[in-house]
């Protein structure tokens, strides 16, 4: 049985912390009391990296004991064309570019039906905001993928897409979501939030939703039933402030409508984007915006060590630094590896049972809803 949060962070000795402000976020999390934007920030300053991690860890560690999740799913990309040209955005194509592609339904149902992942459970659906394509090409994309693995559950289209397809079709995001829950979608995916900042937003992605509107429209998710994740992307040109801020307000957002399943903080990776010049986020920097994450965030049950941007070895670090998912076999990622990402396309799931045998846990298979399958 697992032991509550407060007993677990007494055993990892506040009183040794190097770091007076971290020592009293460890002793609010021992008595309960939710972390303030202060609090977080704390995190993200400190230098006691071990200290804060011993007490993400424990948090984690009261929920899921030495437990990691995983999930076997393939990730589908059906368009790279994309209006937005976001500046962070290595993958986005123009609708006349020489590389770019549109997935037919048959195409994207032959992907499906071909897939090497043997006990196939989800498909992680998204692309960019093509100019030409309607609500029909979307609600069909689902359907010839259930259809090709019946028994699948689809989860598709970031906010910035569920947006861009209810203005291309003139209703609203509300009635859009209902359309694309009866033709089979079950879960949405957590892109596009970037970082809630208007600042950073005008810099490096006019073109996409406002912080807002991706929160609304997660918000119409939740109350139609429809599970979603949540992400961050850092290690850009945001500041500790503004992650702070993001985080904050989705602890809020889920305070109201109680629907987001995970938060992925996502690491910025700058090659082949007009970013170049960044170095992106350190090792350090990542591992502490996953233990912030997972002490902030006290109201979403799953942080998530993504595999493909942390690399492995860093994963299996993260997952002792308050992560307890590594999401899953994926099979052929496209996006974080246009921009620089070195590690393998997809993993097998024999690979991932033994990433986190490594890291001195448990696997525990997964379903799109985070209900445990078996475990290894």
């Amino acid at each position: 049985m697992n032991k509550p949060a407060g007993e677990c962070i007494d055993e990892v000795a506040v009183d040794t912390m190097t770091d007076p402000a971290v020592r009293a976020v460890g002793e609010k999390v021992l008595s309960g009391e939710r972390l303030t934007p202060e609090d977080g920030l704390a995190c993200f300053q400190t230098k006691d990296l071990m200290g804060l991690g011993r007490i993400a860890s424990a948090v984690k560690g009261s929920r899921y004991g030495d437990k990691a999740f995983f999930i076997s799913n393939q990730h589908l990309n059906y368009t790279n064309v994309c209006e937005s040209r976001c500046r962070f955005c290595a993958f986005h194509r123009s609708p006349d570019a020489k590389d770019a592609h549109t997935y037919t339904h048959e195409e994207a149902a032959a992907a499906i039906a071909q897939s090497p992942v043997a006990h196939l459970r989800e498909v992680h659906v998204v692309g960019g905001c093509h100019p030409r394509l309607d609500l029909d090409y979307y609600t069909g994309l689902l359907k010839a993928l259930t259809q090709a693995r019946p028994g699948l559950k689809l989860k598709a289209f970031t906010a910035v897409e569920i947006d861009h397809m209810a203005k291309g079709a003139g209703i609203s995001s509300l009635d859009c979501l209902k359309q694309l829950k009866t033709a089979g979608l079950a879960a949405m995916p957590g892109g596009g939030a970037e970082v809630f900042s208007e600042r950073v937003r005008e810099a490096l992605f006019p073109r996409k939703i406002s912080a807002d509107r991706w929160l609304e429209i997660h918000g119409e998710a939740h109350k139609l039933g429809i599970g979603t994740n949540a992400t961050m992307l850092f290690g850009h040109m945001e500041t500790m402030e503004e992650r702070v801020m993001h985080l904050f307000r989705l602890r809020k957002q889920q305070d109201l409508t109680k629907g987001f399943r995970a938060f992925i903080p996502l690491p910025f990776h700058p090659e082949n984007t007009p970013l170049a010049h960044l170095p992106g986020p350190t090792g350090v920097d990542i591992l502490k915006t996953i233990a912030a994450s997972r002490l902030i965030l006290d109201n979403i049950d799953h942080i998530k060590a993504y595999w493909v941007m942390l690399g492995l070895k860093l994963t299996q670090t993260a997952l002792h630094f308050g992560a307890d998912d590594l999401e899953g076999t994926i099979v052929k990622e496209r996006i974080a590896h246009q921009a620089g990402a070195a590690t393998a396309p997809g993993l097998t799931r024999t690979r991932l049972v033994e990433m986190i045998q490594e890291a001195g846990l448990v696997p525990e298979e997964r379903d799109t809803f985070h209900q445990s399958i078996q475990t290894q």
